[in-house]
């Protein structure tokens, strides 16, 4: 999760090397689906090596959809499909950060959901932590995100058996 147009190039080439470190683990990329930005560039790394993707979007159509979103999931419920993504999701992982991509970090926590922050300055670290407290994680890096988001997978499977 994070910015569309406010994404910084930086971020987007990050996001685009996790999701293809996502695809390479044989996991799936959720986003917000759009042609832009973190969306984009994450499923954009998850496609070129043959990951699965899904874009949730707000609109009544796919017209704005990346094209990189193989499954399109068309809500016509603008940033109320956050909520969706959230759900969705088994962990999230925040790269960058605006209003929107902030909801999508209070909903997952209010949902008990487990979230990365990757790559975010302190006073957002700091914000957040204090809301998620253990449901919070920090990376600076895709390899580091990745050993968390394994770290996580494996302590559900001990729990489920």
């Amino acid at each position: 999760m994070g910015p569309g147009e406010n994404a910084t190039p930086e971020e987007n080439e990050m996001a685009y090397d996790l999701g293809k470190a996502i695809a390479e683990e044989g996991w799936i990329t959720l986003t917000g689906g759009r042609s832009f930005g973190i969306m984009d560039a994450s499923m954009k790394g998850a496609s070129e090596v043959g990951g699965l993707t899904i874009g949730i979007l707000p609109g009544q159509d796919d017209k704005a959809a990346s094209e990189n979103a193989q499954i399109k999931i068309i809500t016509s419920m603008g940033s109320g499909r956050n909520y969706i993504s959230v759900l969705s999701s088994n962990i999230l992982v925040i790269l960058g950060m605006t209003a929107g991509t902030a909801s999508e970090v209070a909903l997952a926590l209010k949902s008990k959901k487990k979230v990365i922050l990757l790559n975010q300055d302190e006073i957002t670290i700091r914000f957040f932590k204090n809301l998620g407290t253990y449901n919070v994680l920090v990376s600076k890096t895709v390899v580091e995100t990745i050993g968390h988001i394994k770290d996580y997978v494996g302590m559900n499977k001990k729990m489920v058996k």
